[in-house]
């Protein structure tokens, strides 16, 4: 079961929870409890698929509402490409998320969650909407995982002309079931018009609605998978592994604190931050204040407010010298941000996107007063997803993948919006 963060609203099953995305009291929704894994699944990872180590690590958050045939259907498919752990430097390693459809971390949690809605609307004839906010990759991420899903629209929000050219093209091309609405204003705008609708009760009242953000659970949960994927590969090396994370919304390190919780013996995270770091300031004043978001050129971070916070606060249970001592905060400007992408190419052929290469800054920074641990920084996206940022520092041509070959050619499909009340017209008349 899961209850609200907020506190005033009753307890939920899965299922409710992945409809309505947020609980009654505009909470977000939480798990009751999370078990550790019996130590026998340690002591036996190296023999288990991707998917067996996925089924064991999810199947307590879903219960028995999806079958096990099912969800073991839906864990296969959500994970039908690589993860691998990449060498860089001497105690720094990579780890490649970006091997799906849309090259991009995000395709995991959303995969997952379109075909938990799909199973969920088998056998129901009744629509719902689903509303994401995106700072660049969340978008893209969804609509493909969402293209064709029987009862299910997609709305997806983006700022104008704060994405890059090639996450542009993946959320505002695939047509069918999928609406892409150009944002006049940030990212957070774009949040916080979806935050609105769901407030909103003359919109509610007409229409089922709920969030593809990593708010919603089958969102967030089952973005633990890659770090036990990576831990698989990285065990033998006996040492300490501590993830460098490069964080937005914070549902990705809070999912990697999951599966900390589940048991794998994680020794410590990091919140590498660009210029939006209300968590780096946080974890250094202990005062949580949230700001307006600053535009960088590692746009997926630009984060004035994430929503995410609240669960790894209360993963916690809210002590902050609990969290302090699993969590360290680092903040890089975007000159630090190009200058690593240089040095990572220069002493090692490695091209890293933008926002790798704040999670390598993040590593760097910490191994110097931590110098006996391995360090891991996720790689979140493909760097031809930031060509515009990337090329200009990478001194050969950077071709394009096939994945990203075949959204360039087709036509923009958007609609502009200025503000809330043009959200809601679009929402009621479509």
């Amino acid at each position: 079961m899961y209850y609200s963060l907020n506190h005033n609203a009753p307890k939920s099953t899965f299922e409710h929870a992945v409809r309505k995305g947020l609980a009654p009291d505009k909470g977000l929704y939480f798990p009751e409890k999370i078990s550790p894994l019996n130590p026998d699944f340690f002591n036996q990872i190296d023999d288990l698929s991707a998917a067996e180590i996925a089924f064991e690590a999810i199947s307590q958050f879903i219960g028995n509402e999806i079958p096990t045939t099912e969800l073991k259907r839906i864990i296969q498919e959500t994970l039908n490409f690589d993860f691998p752990v990449v060498a860089i430097e001497e105690s720094i390693s990579t780890l490649e998320l970006f091997h799906g459809p849309t090259m991009a971390f995000k395709d995991v949690g959303a995969r997952f969650m379109a075909r938990c809605l799909g199973y969920f609307n088998a056998q129901n004839n009744k629509e719902i909407t689903v509303l994401v906010a995106t700072s660049g990759d969340t978008g893209g991420a969804v609509a493909n995982g969402f293209l064709g899903v029987k009862g299910v629209n997609v709305v997806i929000l983006y700022p104008s002309g704060k994405v890059s050219q090639v996450q542009e093209k993946q959320l505002t091309t695939l047509g069918q079931n999928i609406t892409a609405l150009e944002v006049d204003g940030t990212f957070d705008d774009c949040q916080d018009m979806v935050k609105k609708a769901f407030l909103d009760d003359e919109l509610t009242a007409q229409i089922d609605l709920t969030s593809a953000n990593s708010i919603n659970v089958a969102r967030w949960l089952p973005q633990m998978f890659y770090f036990m994927l990576a831990y698989k590969q990285l065990k033998s090396l006996k040492k300490s592994i501590v993830f460098s994370v490069p964080s937005g919304n914070f549902g990705n390190i809070c999912a990697g604190m999951v599966a900390q919780q589940l048991g794998f013996p994680f020794e410590h995270f990091i919140a590498s931050n660009n210029a939006n770091d209300v968590v780096t300031r946080y974890l250094a004043t202990e005062q949580y204040s949230p700001k307006r978001s600053i535009q960088t050129i590692s746009n997926a971070m630009d984060v004035g407010n994430p929503s995410n916070f609240v669960r790894i606060q209360a993963l916690y249970n809210n002590d902050f010298d609990r969290l302090k001592s699993n969590l360290s905060g680092y903040r890089f400007s975007d000159e630090n941000t190009a200058q690593a992408i240089d040095s990572i190419y220069k002493t090692s052929g490695y091209i890293a996107d933008p926002h790798g290469a704040v999670g390598y800054l993040g590593c760097k920074a910490y191994l110097k007063h931590n110098p006996n641990t391995h360090t891991v920084f996720l790689e979140t996206a493909h760097p031809t997803k930031f060509l515009d940022v990337v090329q200009p520092i990478i001194p050969k041509p950077i071709a394009l993948p096939p994945q990203i070959q075949q959204v360039m050619s087709r036509p923009k499909q958007a609609i502009f919006i200025e503000n809330y009340n043009a959200f809601k017209t679009h929402l009621l008349h479509s």
